[in-house]
């Protein structure tokens, strides 16, 4: 296995790492600022592993798949254990990682057909904003509003700001994925 797809399988590994972080018994505001730390770190892989591979000239088939697997896996961990504890809404885990699968079922017809379908600029600023929103979820709020010499208030309003812009960018990236995927592949029962 090559530098960058090691660098990948770290973020994989610290998926767990940061569910136990999250989920575990830390008191606050130690928990959150682990769990953010974790995440953070795990986060950066995906613009190293990227680096090394073009870099090195290490871009490999294995890479391909695991990259955008490792980044659904901690996006989603991060949704599911923010839901169950009340910190993010279900309807918009629910949407980013409906999103995810449906992607990720294009890219799976896809190879199948020998057809690589790349993320274009929006599906990476999906990714930069669910990070950033993460983040700003995991840190407390009023941490955040101190940093940013804010009220609670605003700091609060800031992250409904951002869920907008995750929502929308995470919704519009789907449907060109879906476009530009449909004219490269054959989906089954479309055009039939």
């Amino acid at each position: 296995m090559n530098l960058a797809n090691s660098i990948t399988v770290s973020r994989i590994l610290l998926v767990p790492v940061f569910l136990v972080v999250l989920l575990g018994g830390l008191p606050e505001p130690w928990r959150d600022l682990a769990a953010a730390a974790v995440f953070i770190l795990a986060a950066a892989t995906d613009k190293l592993d990227g680096y090394v591979a073009r870099r090195n000239k290490q871009i490999t088939t294995l890479g391909q798949f695991l990259d955008p697997l490792a980044d659904k896996l901690l996006i989603a961990a991060a949704l599911i254990a923010l839901v169950a504890q009340d910190r993010v809404a279900a309807w918009v885990a629910t949407v980013i990682i409906v999103r995810e699968v449906a992607v990720s079922v294009l890219r799976i017809v896809g190879a199948s057909q020998g057809v690589s379908i790349p993320a274009d600029r929006y599906g990476k600023l999906k990714t930069v904003l669910q990070i950033v929103y993460i983040v700003y979820v995991l840190l407390p709020t009023a941490a955040i509003a101190g940093w940013i010499h804010v009220s609670t208030d605003v700091a609060t309003a800031l992250e409904w700001v951002l869920v907008a812009a995750v929502v929308g960018v995470t919704l519009y990236s789907g449907v060109r994925y879906y476009l530009n995927a449909r004219g490269v592949i054959r989906l089954p029962g479309v055009g039939a």
